[in-house]
């Protein structure tokens, strides 16, 4: 699998499990084992390089560096961060701008 179709894979998903999340129709934690399984699944890809290719994958790995840091069941108790993972979901609709803080880097073996 090449990095852009994991990406555009992992990023439908992620938007998914984090309205699922919002919405209270899905357990915090299958988004938290969600992003667990996604980092394993990018080890297996062994990529070397830790910048981004574009401003989605770049958004991408924001918003799992920030849902691994502060948890998912932060999404219901913490309304700045789930303005600001909103945010970078209105950017992967297509229907909002960049996020102005986000600063996403490839995990890197």
């Amino acid at each position: 699998m090449i990095i852009e179709q994991f990406i555009n894979e992992k990023v439908t998903q992620t938007i998914y499990y984090i309205q699922a999340v919002i919405n209270k129709t899905l357990h915090h934690t299958e988004l938290d084992q969600f992003i667990l399984h996604a980092m394993e699944e990018w080890t297996l890809l062994e990529v070397k390089d830790e910048v981004p290719n574009n401003a989605k994958e770049r958004v991408f790995w924001h918003v799992v560096h920030e849902i691994s840091l502060h948890g998912a069941h932060s999404l219901s108790d913490n309304l700045f961060f789930k303005s600001e993972i909103n945010t970078c979901l209105d950017f992967f609709s297509g229907i909002g701008s960049y996020p102005v803080d986000c600063i996403g880097w490839r995990p890197i073996a």
